[in-house]
């Protein structure tokens, strides 16, 4: 039973569902764990052991009467600080929301729970959700499992080191500009980013958010192996109507010829060999599994995208989002509202228009692009995960986060779904390889991912690493 925290999600669900374990051994295992390794980490910032089994002795009932318990049946899975859990604060990591308590949940919330997962807490987020590292003022640092001395990833960092350390099977997190997959390549684990419309959103204890986040900000999984983040983007997408934005589009789209490109520095990004290297050998590995795999140099715009984004991401809420900052004080998200001050205020009604437009046509060019092939696959990062709080310390190291993040800046501002694969270790720092396909092909992006996992990714659970 002490080891219940290291199935993976499918294979626990089957369990329950069969009765060799209960969802309550599962939540106990979970809380179990979660109080043995997250005061190293500070991976989840709150949590009521009291209300998890009562979610999973509800999930027991269901199965004693023979009722469907669904798919995530007893999993203990994480939620996010930054939407809304009934009865609990939508902090965002914020000294300013920390009575800001939801009266109703979130729509993946309430698609996670109708499929049976019990949630074990919420994890931790920068503030603002805006930054690829995770510390803020009310909760603290979250410390990565694998390595204290490089970041968790953000702004789901503490999602990702929560199922790392094996905190949860399944851990829900938010992406506006690589904050699911980039805190997953730092954390050795593997997240999905789903395309704009896929899963539902919304909170209602915040204002509503500006048009910008709202067609570029998604929810979506995090797991230790591709089938447990297929298992849980298939629960998270269900319909709900308050979201407006939520397309009907199905979960497997038509079969295609499995034809992959690798671009191992994608619109000339200087890419670290460690990095260039796995991305190579995940084309081998896909080439081992029967897929044409051809390496690319010339890819649809891609910088200029990250570009488009940064400044829909910020400019649209700009002065509103900044009076915030300073009242909170938080020095993370201070360093990058004021470094991109020029950015956010250069874009006025006109430029906004001519943004959109332009993305129009960058879209276009990407679907033309996934008319040939399947997937592509590419570097999340050009760097390996960064040292702790590198985007501190100067301005010329807030500019090479920058940088080295294109890839994951650029994907939310054409649509495109995207996969992060953990594909081993660098000493006992993680590497993997982003992959991408067309609107509404998150199943192209596992069915590769498999592929690519296949060949072999570093060891998960982990126990936290000292300093």
């Amino acid at each position: 039973m002490n080891d219940i925290w290291r199935l993976s999600a499918t294979e626990l669900a089957s369990q329950i569902r069969s009765k060799k374990l209960s969802a309550r051994e599962a939540a106990s295992a979970a809380i179990a764990r979660l109080n043995a390794v997250n005061p190293a980490i500070n991976a989840v910032i709150d949590h009521r052991p009291d209300e998890t089994l009562a979610q999973a002795d509800a999930v027991d009932a269901a199965i004693a009467k023979g009722a469907d318990a669904g798919p995530l049946a007893g999993v203990p899975i994480t939620i996010k600080v930054n939407v809304d859990q009934a009865g609990f604060a939508t902090t965002n990591g914020l000294t300013l929301q920390r009575d800001l308590v939801a009266r109703t949940n979130s729509p993946v919330v309430d698609n996670l729970r109708k499929a049976g997962a019990v949630i074990v807490g919420r994890t931790n987020t920068p503030a603002f959700s805006a930054r690829w590292f995770t510390t803020n003022l009310l909760h603290g640092e979250t410390r990565n499992p694998r390595d204290p001395s490089i970041t968790p990833g953000g702004s789901s960092g503490g999602a990702a080191a929560a199922v790392t350390a094996g905190i949860g099977h399944i851990a829900h997190g938010t992406d506006i500009a690589g904050s699911i997959r980039y805190p997953a390549y730092a954390c050795g684990v593997h997240g999905l980013r789903p395309t704009i419309g896929r899963i539902p959103a919304f909170n209602a204890s915040s204002p509503e958010r500006p048009i910008g986040p709202q067609i570029t900000a998604v929810s979506g999984p995090l797991a230790r192996t591709v089938g447990d983040v297929r298992l849980a983007f298939h629960a998270m997408s269900k319909r709900d109507p308050r979201d407006p934005w939520w397309v009907p589009a199905p979960l497997e789209g038509p079969s295609r010829e499995k034809r992959a490109a690798i671009c191992l520095r994608p619109d000339g990004l200087e890419t670290v060999k460690e990095v260039s290297d796995a991305v190579a050998d995940a084309g081998k590995r896909l080439a081992r599994a029967g897929w044409t795999v051809e390496e690319i140099t010339e890819i649809p715009p891609f910088e200029e995208a990250a570009d488009l984004q940064m400044k829909l991401w910020l400019s649209d809420g700009y002065d509103a989002l900044r009076d915030m900052a300073e009242r909170e004080g938080d020095p993370g998200a201070l360093a990058v509202l004021r470094d991109q001050e020029s950015v956010a205020r250069a874009l006025d009604l006109a430029a906004f228009s001519k943004l959109l437009t332009r993305r129009a046509t960058l879209v276009r060019a990407w679907e033309m692009f996934f008319e040939t092939y399947a997937v592509i696959v590419m570097p999340p990062c050009g760097e390996l995960p960064f040292e702790w709080q590198l985007d501190l310390k100067g301005d010329a190291s807030l500019h090479r986060v920058l940088r080295a993040q294109m890839p994951q800046i650029a994907l939310p501002f054409i649509g495109m779904p995207g996969l992060t694969v953990s594909t081993g270790l660098v000493g006992r720092v993680p590497v993997g390889v982003q992959i991408v396909a067309g609107r509404y092909r998150e199943d192209l992006c596992l069915l590769a991912g498999e592929a690519i996992e296949a060949g072999g990714v570093p060891a998960s659970p982990v126990d936290p690493v000292s300093a």
